[in-house]
């Protein structure tokens, strides 16, 4: 059976286009302007075309080029989100709080049968929810648009407390209605920090200029079955064959280290779970509890900031990359960097895998509509 089409904009390593994957999906085409970024999607989306390119200048005439004649059934995409943050400057004037806008002319352009745009809960605020306002007025009117709906990335099998903005629209004369509680309901049980990293092996020390992805031997201490989940092998026509060698043989990689000295190990090792080292203003996770939202840095264009990493709840130590990945919400197949520094940034910067699987499998079932009419169209022809 063909899989419904998506189209990535603003795509970085993949979060949200590997949730729509993991429901049944099929990633087409992935839009990003970052190189570093968009490195992971090559590598873990082998059946998609990637391209690096602004979205802002992309016309009719290049979608047609990259697109063809292809039935597109969603676009989905999160716009730069440091325009509109409560923990940024949220400048008025940061040219990136455009790019919603063009997330929007895109729609228009490539009319799939809906939408989806993922952004920080900061979008709401006062001073930012007149642009959203504002943009999604510039939506073809055949869009129902539903009022935008705030998730809790923990509320559907995250081990992260992080919430964000979905913005859903749709042709309900191409498809059947979606509705704000077929987004919203969820009962899906809890995931603890313990359960999501306790298996992990501890970081290895990684010769820099020889960092290959930062591999180590899985521990098979502690396997919780989300942990057994993030170990599975990746869907056919996912992931890269390095990661497929390397899982075979019991490796996983991000298990960068990070050295801290004696003095830091120390402060580390003094703060409480769940408490805040006062010095270097690090959380310590929780051991049966969430992870804080997880930061992206910034890029080289904003200065190469370095965002906070929570400390490990048992260990004097800051997460890595892998634990990181894990809190997130992606597998373990799933590559990043060679360097922590942009694998970093990857996750940061990421939808939740997890969250993003679960909107996409509720949205599949109402693309029904048109392989119904088209079942009754032959019906009445014969």
């Amino acid at each position: 059976m063909t899989k419904p089409i998506i189209v990535d904009l603003f795509s970085g390593c993949g979060g949200f286009g590997l949730g729509a994957e993991l429901a049944g999906f099929h990633s087409k085409v992935a839009i990003d302007i970052d190189p570093d970024l968009q490195s992971a999607y090559r590598l873990n989306f082998p059946n998609t075309q990637a391209v690096i390119s602004d979205i802002s200048i992309m016309t009719a005439e290049s979608w047609r080029f990259l697109l063809g004649n292809a039935n597109v059934d969603g676009v989905i995409g999160g716009p730069p989100c440091q325009g509109f943050s409560r923990i940024g400057k949220n400048d008025k004037k940061d040219p990136r709080r455009e790019l919603m806008h063009h997330f929007f002319r895109t729609v228009n352009i490539i009319k799939p049968k809906f939408f989806v745009m993922e952004n920080v809960e900061g979008l709401l605020d006062k001073g930012n929810v007149e642009g959203l306002l504002d943009a999604i007025e510039t939506v073809d009117p055949c869009y129902t648009v539903l009022d935008p709906i705030v998730v809790d990335a923990s509320l559907y099998g995250v081990p992260t407390k992080r919430k964000r903005v979905v913005v859903i629209g749709f042709d309900a004369s191409r498809m059947d209605t979606i509705t704000s509680e077929d987004i919203t309901t969820t009962n899906i049980p809890a995931v603890t920090v313990k359960q999501a990293i306790s298996d992990l092996p501890s970081p290895v020390e990684v010769i820099k200029g020889n960092e290959e992805f930062g591999w180590a031997r899985y521990t098979s201490k502690n396997i919780s079955n989300y942990a057994k989940l993030m170990r599975s092998p990746p869907p056919k026509g996912m992931g890269s064959e390095l990661a497929k060698k390397m899982m075979a043989a019991k490796m996983v990689s991000g298990v960068f280290d990070t050295v801290h000295t004696d003095i830091v190990k120390e402060r580390f090792s003094e703060t409480l779970q769940g408490k805040v080292e006062p010095i270097s203003r690090y959380p310590r996770l929780k051991s049966d509890g969430h992870c804080p939202t997880l930061r992206a840095g910034t890029g080289k264009d904003r200065g190469n900031f370095q965002a906070m990493r929570p400390i490990h709840p048992d260990e004097p130590r800051v997460i890595t990359v892998r634990e990181a990945a894990r809190l997130q919400g992606f597998p373990d197949w799933f590559l990043f960097h060679r360097t922590k520094w942009h694998s970093f940034r990857m996750i940061g910067n990421s939808v939740c895998p997890l969250l993003s699987k679960e909107i996409f499998e509720r949205i599949k079932p109402k693309l029904e509509k048109e392989k119904k009419k088209k079942y009754l169209e032959k019906i009445k022809d014969q």
